[in-house]
């Protein structure tokens, strides 16, 4: 009968000793986020940022039906060159890991086993969210619900742009998450600096959102999540017109190749790298990397 307890890394089991920061990461945007061979570069990179910035990275995933929070450099390797990884969210860890697979977690996955862990920051490059046309397929990512209860902070780009932004915004309210935006109030839209909504609260540095945090543990009185979503720069932001170009042509392919569910979000992107000749594989390289840096500022300020 295999054992399925969580095992943490050795990096990861030191820190939770120790007292030391660290900040969660997914697995998906290794296995079905980015393309070989950059998938690999990038992850190396993005744990490399978090040491820089003074905590320890915790990458979680499923190794052979074991959930693993501290994925080493050869389990990362493992999850990035097989094709037989499976996306986990969380209602699939469970089943997975008795089938006893591979498998890389998404930010609700990874938000769940994080808080189960103790970890209480998480970098991630997008949200997932309300999908464009969500008012006929109740197409709404497992994301939302999952941050409307787990007391965890997440630093994200907001949502991916291939979303209905504004929806997505109205169920975070209506879940009770709170959304903070770093250095602005207008919410970020991924691929873009600005997705067009305003925000009601923003914080100009890591150690006004680790008061943040502070206050809401101290109050205990809600258990939900707060987004700290975090803007490129206008001068690093794929060309708005690029993007609103190649998102068209993409929910076309969308609707002619019938492609629905879990399989939207990486068809878009792909087809995002091919139609913007990888510029924006750049962008969202940009936007893990200050992501995962500024997570572990906050980590280090809690």
């Amino acid at each position: 009968m295999i054992n399925h307890a969580i095992r943490f890394g050795a990096d990861v089991e030191a820190a939770r000793h120790s007292g030391a920061p660290v900040v969660a990461l997914e697995s998906t945007i290794i296995s079905h986020g980015l393309p070989r061979p950059a998938n690999l570069t990038v992850a190396k990179e993005i744990e490399a940022t978090v040491r820089a910035a003074g905590a320890v990275p915790a990458t979680i995933g499923m190794i052979a039906g074991e959930i693993v929070v501290g994925l080493s450099e050869d389990e990362i390797r493992h999850l990035a060159e097989r094709d037989d990884v499976v996306k986990l969210s969380v209602r699939d860890l469970a089943p997975a890991a008795a089938a006893r697979v591979d498998g890389a977690t998404t930010v609700a996955a990874t938000s769940a086993i994080a808080v189960r862990a103790g970890i209480a920051v998480f970098a991630t490059g997008g949200l997932g969210g309300v999908h464009r046309d969500a008012a006929s397929t109740f197409d709404e990512s497992a994301d939302l619900t999952a941050l409307s209860r787990l007391p965890i902070t997440i630093v994200c780009a907001g949502v991916k742009s291939i979303l209905d932004v504004g929806a997505t915004l109205e169920r975070l309210e209506t879940l009770g998450v709170g959304v903070v935006g770093y250095g602005t109030r207008r919410f970020p839209g991924f691929y873009l600096t600005d997705a067009g909504f305003d925000l009601d609260w923003s914080a100009g540095d890591p150690a006004a959102v680790a008061e943040i945090i502070r206050a809401a543990r101290g109050h205990d009185v809600h258990r939900g999540a707060l987004v700290v979503a975090n803007p490129l720069p206008i001068g690093e932001q794929l060309d708005p017109a690029l993007h609103d170009r190649v998102l068209a042509e993409g929910l076309a392919g969308l609707e002619r190749e019938g492609v629905t569910g879990k399989d939207v979000t990486p068809y878009l992107l792909s087809h995002f790298h091919t139609a913007t000749e990888g510029k924006s594989l750049d962008v969202n390289v940009r936007i893990i990397l200050r992501n995962a840096d500024l997570a572990a500022r906050i980590a280090a300020a809690v």
